[in-house]
């Protein structure tokens, strides 16, 4: 019995696998949404800032979806992760001892501490790309999107304020999700991992 759900298991992560590679944003969302928080938890326990811990998991599923082609996972898809963790975590400590003997020598000579970020570099790029989707979409769309995802207003606090009915800013705003999936679909993944709900339903 333990055997086939093993098999069960193998092949479901081999087919999700397998669809990621082939581009599958979908598939990819499944796989970040189901691991993240557990992951993260698990990031904790070796950097113990929840931040660090966060963008470490982050960097792991860019680094994951960036080179879904070129990666092999030999065990679980899960395993795979828990192990790009822990690697990405000890690593981490590395370069944030590094960092600290550095900033410790630059304090001491009176220099300006710089720490660029992947993170940000990657976030400005994605909000960018944001931008210039939200300029393809119709005036009205537009505007219900804005207030839904950047001021997060409720449909019916849209409505009220548009003078509109729940059932047209509802439509409009499924419009505005599809257009912008379409447009942004090259940056999906990244766009989950790094602001979260912004083209979910």
């Amino acid at each position: 019995m333990h055997e086939s759900i093993g098999f069960f298991m193998q092949a479901t992560d081999q087919q999700v696998f397998s669809n990621i590679q082939s581009g599958d944003t979908a598939s990819f969302e499944m796989l970040f949404k189901t691991h993240y928080n557990p992951l993260c938890r698990f990031a904790l326990s070796f950097l113990k800032d929840p931040d660090d811990a966060e963008e470490t998991v982050q960097a792991v599923f860019i680094g994951f979806w960036e080179k879904k082609k070129t990666i092999q996972v030999d065990t679980s898809l899960k395993s795979y992760l828990y192990r790009s963790v822990r690697n990405a975590c000890l690593n981490e400590i590395k370069r944030q001892k590094v960092r600290k003997l550095h900033a410790d020598s630059l304090q001491a000579e009176g220099e300006p501490q710089s720490q660029p970020s992947d993170h940000l570099a990657i976030r400005k790029e994605l909000e960018t790309k944001i931008q210039e989707a939200l300029e393809t979409l119709p005036e009205q769309c537009r505007l219900i999107f804005k207030m839904s995802r950047f001021e997060e207003l409720k449909y019916q606090e849209i409505a009220d304020q548009l003078q509109l009915s729940v059932k047209t800013v509802e439509n409009q705003m499924g419009k505005a999700l599809k257009l912008m999936r379409v447009q942004l679909k090259d940056y999906i993944p990244l766009i989950t991992i790094l602001i979260g709900r912004l083209l979910e339903p």
